[in-house]
């Protein structure tokens, strides 16, 4: 005869209803221990006495739920994480399932699928990795004994204030506060490059994003110019103490004119009225150092599958594709929250603010070098300005790149002063009225003519050698 095994709650019922029949008890006394009516205690009864133990045994045991995969689509979920999105995490590979391989399923179906397999993911926890590593340490038998050093740990919960990381009230309001933070890493190509990021703290929208080759200021002014053109004017920044924003460490007697030309991203939020509050604690920007480990394990991946390779091509998917996707993904509804963004400058205000200002001094030449180059100043009337040598100005790079400088309050237009005329007046029109010699077509020896004359040219030969 086959055992018959039941689960906990099975065997419960099975054991009250035998002593209920064997003893002749008291059924309201068992439906309270089963929590069940009088009516089902009846039904119970009978079935007992008709099958006996298996009575108990549920009767969808071993029976395939209707809504559970077929087995194929875990299959085709394990290729397709080991070939194609090897190297996103769960939570993304989901994402991707849904978006680009028309699968949609549960988070825990795609997790127990392949950990089973023992796939895991490369953005666990240290929950897992350390419940791995103590299955592969039981497994090899090698226990040692835990140090003094770990039971005193183990024993005193306590820690600094300084190593803890408290959780934190958000603001209030949408633009309150935008960190900036500028990621290295790897993201297309062998060529590390840096993607300027902000993000909102109040809401986690990503409000700009930027690949440049280096973390420069540039990069910054035109995050900064994203926000100003879509959002409007923030309350304020928190950023790092890169010299980009902060450059009072070092003394004011070592500064040069390109070291100065750092500090003018905080010059642009003072002229736009935004507080710039600098840290050296990357917790402090907690916000935004977490959106980069976000963008580090999804961001590579997605460069990957698309096949780009290009900072351009790169800039153009992180602005129209990742980042829409991801503030729709991961941020809330700005729109709910109260702002503090004031209106946005004009396109003029914005081109001239977040601009370089770069001291110079006027040469011997009346000219200016500025980037291994000479200009000169120009007023409105287009018409050559001249100043005593040695006077000093400052040059204004404008976010397009048109410069001006400003002297005694005063600002010029800049025109480059060739090494070189690139046109002369007298000479081009003499060279232009000298015909030009006509070139002779010269037809190749493939060409039917040419290959008859060069025939001929062999007969006349060939007869004067005879003759002669």
């Amino acid at each position: 005869m086959r055992k018959v095994e039941l689960k906990m709650n099975e065997e419960k019922k099975y054991k009250v209803i035998k002593n209920l029949v064997d003893n002749n008890g008291n059924k309201n006394a068992a439906a309270i221990k089963l929590d069940l009516s009088k009516r089902q205690i009846d039904r119970l009864i009978i079935l007992y006495k008709e099958k006996g133990k298996s009575a108990f045994i549920h009767g969808n045991r071993s029976k395939k739920p209707v809504n559970a995969f077929d087995k194929s689509i875990s299959e085709t979920i394990i290729l397709l994480y080991q070939n194609k999105y090897y190297d996103c995490n769960f939570n993304h590979f989901k994402d991707l399932l849904k978006d680009r391989e028309n699968i949609d399923i549960s988070y825990n179906f795609i997790y127990t699928t392949l950990t089973k397999n023992g796939i895991y993911s490369p953005k666990m926890r240290k929950s897992t990795r350390r419940k791995l590593k103590r299955i592969e340490v039981f497994s090899k038998k090698e226990n040692k004994n835990k140090s003094v050093k770990n039971i005193e740990d183990m024993v005193n919960h306590l820690i600094d204030i300084e190593d803890a990381h408290p959780r934190q009230e958000k603001p209030k309001y949408f633009g309150e506060i935008i960190e900036m933070d500028g990621s290295i890493h790897l993201w297309f190509g062998p060529i590390k490059v840096c993607l300027h990021l902000a993000i909102d703290v109040c809401t986690g929208t990503i409000v700009g994003g930027i690949f440049q080759k280096q973390e420069t200021l540039r990069g910054y002014y035109i995050v900064f110019k994203q926000i100003l053109e879509k959002y409007g004017i923030p309350y304020k920044f928190k950023t790092d103490n890169r010299t980009v924003f902060n450059y009072e460490t070092l003394n004011k007697s070592k500064k040069t004119s390109d070291k100065d030309v750092l500090t003018q991203f905080g010059y642009a939020c003072k002229i736009l009225g935004v507080d710039l509050d600098t840290t050296s604690v990357s917790q402090a920007k907690g916000t935004i150092e977490r959106a980069n480990g976000t963008f580090q394990g999804r961001l590579i991946q997605e460069l990957r599958i698309e096949g780009i390779s290009d900072i351009d091509k790169a800039n153009e998917y992180l602005v129209n594709n990742f980042i829409p996707n991801f503030n729709k993904r991961f941020a809330l509804n700005y729109k709910k929250f109260p702002s503090a963004f004031e209106k946005a400058p004009s396109k003029n205000k914005i081109n001239y603010t977040l601009a370089v200002l770069t001291p110079r001094k006027i040469d011997n030449g009346n000219s200016i070098k500025f980037n291994n180059k000479y200009y000169q100043p120009y007023n409105n009337s287009s018409n050559l300005v001249c100043f005593k040598p040695k006077t000093e100005c400052l040059v204004i790079k404008a976010f397009d790149g048109s410069l001006f400088v400003t002297v005694d309050e005063k600002v010029y237009q800049l025109k480059e002063v060739k090494s070189h005329k690139q046109s002369s007046t007298e000479i081009d029109n003499i060279f232009e009225n000298i015909p030009k010699p006509k070139k002779v077509y010269i037809p190749p020896m493939s060409h039917p003519w040419k290959a008859n004359s060069f025939k001929s040219q062999l007969e006349k030969a060939h007869t004067y050698h005879v003759y002669a």
